[in-house]
């Protein structure tokens, strides 16, 4: 539900704001004053196309924003495009500036007007006088066909989804021959050279150290003896001047015992200069000083850097490369075989999408022909004499499988005898349009609640602006009633001239032009029962206000209550 739209700087709106709640919400004033305008505001929260023309004079920017109730279906574009939830309800911001650029805002964090027409669908449908049939097109159509009968895509869905998945199999499988035997050519080189060269995880790393010792080997034979010497060979060694300090110990340790503890110590420090003093020797021992091996191990290590410039920063990125080729490989040589199970997993798959895209095509061609006949009854009752049909269209090859099935679904109105019928944007008038899609909206919410089939209610809000161009007495009382029936179920907002339409608001706003200090300013004001009064009667007799026109706004107010 939409619950505040304000505007400032736009057109000949100074600063608005409108507090609507739920029910239906009607918008009067007399003409030029601005009802219209805030209508278009909606629409370019809405993701419509901005110009600089809607600036204020001697403004530099336009605003307008908005706040909505949230859905479940907002709440997830919100989160598909990275933007954080304000509690329970969704704030829209938009500013054309006077070079035509702009800037969105969504629960006042930056976004783009991408986002605000994936939001809209969840929000409100907007249907303004300048707009043509885009914002009721096949998919709205099928939208309301569905929920008119309840129909679930669901089984659909699922179905064209495994479809997809094995189409997707087998089309990277049944590639252009040439390029496959090429791929295999050349993933079969790539395999034997990974898997010739034996290797192992971690082995270059160990090789470079190998390299290391070797290509300094006289230098670390001469450190490790010289270090052998000192802890333990020299007559002047670690070791020896460490026994000598010992047995000193031992005597004192013989006298008090307190040096029991020194003698220990020392004890252990001498097995460790003995256990470094062996370590070092026999890595001396164990030096080879072979260029034969050095040679050896630089060639090793120039194939393995070769092998890492072609597949992988490291050897484990290598490996990996080569079991994946040979799994490409092994898929090319299984080909016939994997082929063959995939065709008939698909055939299965075909099967069972064309089971229940039928089923559901079958469904919304009987629901199609209930509806109409509604639809063209409530279409009647709006000053117009149509015929109206609604046009299940089934496309069963396989490039036009969607998700939801493969049904365009159109309506399609005659609005002169004698005429064919056909496409709505090719007949009907903006007016019109706003009436035909009144009527279907009543004709979808009554049908599913006289079958007991009402679900949920998607919480969108319902815009029609100037939906009684060209009616007038008892048409318009009908409009007036099916605005209210409709607005049972769901927040319409609708611009209106006539007093029969009027008198059905739950909530009535005023829209007044004034002039104060040389400017036109526009406001909003909503009306109290007396005030309501008076605009329905004003509404009836123009400018001057008489008794009868009172009376009988009071009459109509009664009526409609």
């Amino acid at each position: 539900m939409l619950l505040e739209l304000r505007a400032e700087n736009y057109a000949v709106i100074d600063h608005a704001i409108a507090v609507f709640g739920p029910g239906l919400n009607l918008l009067t004033g007399e003409t030029g004053a601005g009802k219209s305008i805030l209508v278009d505001a909606l629409a370019l929260l809405m993701g419509n196309k901005a110009s600089a023309d809607v600036i204020r004079h001697g403004a530099d920017k336009a605003v307008a924003a908005c706040v909505f109730e949230s859905t479940a279906g907002a709440e997830a574009v919100l989160e598909a495009n990275g933007i954080d939830a304000e509690g329970h309800e969704i704030i829209l911001r938009r500013e054309i500036f006077e070079n035509g650029k702009g800037r969105v805002y969504v629960n006042n964090q930056p976004a783009t007007v991408a986002v605000l027409r994936q939001l809209a669908p969840e929000l409100a449908l907007v249907h303004a006088q300048s707009e043509t049939l885009g914002s009721f097109d096949q998919v709205q159509q099928r939208g309301l066909l569905d929920r008119y009968a309840s129909l679930s895509a669901e089984a659909v869905a699922s179905a064209y989804s495994e479809w997809r998945e094995i189409q997707a199999k087998l089309d990277d499988l049944e590639r252009d021959e040439q390029d496959r035997l090429h791929m295999a050519d050349l993933w079969s080189f790539q395999s034997r050279e990974i898997e010739g060269a034996s290797l192992a995880e971690g082995e270059d790393e160990s090789l470079e150290t190998e390299k290391r010792v070797l290509a300094n080997a006289e230098k670390l034979y001469a450190a490790a003896m010289s270090a052998h010497e000192l802890l333990y060979e020299d007559s002047a060694s670690a070791e020896t001047s460490l026994r000598a300090a010992l047995k000193q110990l031992e005597e004192l340790a013989r006298y008090d015992n307190k040096f029991q503890e020194s003698v220990q110590q020392l004890t252990s420090a001498r097995a460790a200069v003995q256990d470094v003093s062996a370590t070092v020797r026999d890595y001396a021992e164990g030096i080879n000083a072979s260029p034969e091996r050095l040679a050896e191990i630089e060639d090793r290590l120039a194939a393995l850097d070769r092998l890492k410039r072609k597949y992988g920063s490291t050897l484990a990125e290598v490996i990996a490369y080569g079991a994946d080729v040979a799994q490409k490989l092994a898929e090319i040589e299984n080909r016939d075989e994997i082929l063959k199970s995939l065709r008939t997993d698909l055939a299965r798959a075909a099967e069972k999408y064309k089971a229940a895209a039928q089923n559901l095509s079958t469904e919304r061609a009987a629901a199609a022909k209930k509806l109409e006949k509604l639809a063209e009854a409530q279409i009647n009752d709006l000053a117009m004499k149509v015929r109206f049909s609604i046009s299940v269209t089934p496309n069963e090859e396989s490039l036009h499988w969607t998700s939801h099935g493969w049904d365009t679904v159109e309506c399609r109105i005659a609005t002169n005898a004698g005429e064919p019928l056909k496409p709505l944007d090719e007949i009907a008038s903006g007016g019109e349009m706003s009436r035909v899609l009144l009527a279907l909206k009543v004709s979808v919410e009554e049908g599913a609640s006289q079958k007991g089939k009402r679900k949920t209610q998607v919480p969108r809000t319902l815009v029609f602006d100037e939906i009684d161009i060209g009616i007038g007495g008892r048409a318009a009382e009908a409009v007036g009633q099916k605005l209210k029936a409709l607005s049972k179920a769901q927040q319409v907002l609708c611009v209106t001239h006539l007093p029969q339409i009027a008198a059905f608001a739950d909530q009535h706003f005023l829209i007044e032009k004034q002039e104060k200090q040389g400017r036109t300013k526009t406001s909003v004001r909503l009306l109290d029962d007396a005030d309501r009064t008076e605009e329905i009667a004003r509404m009836l007799s123009g400018a001057k206000l008489t008794d009868t026109s009172l009376k009988h706004a009071e009459q109509m107010l009664k009526t409609s209550r």
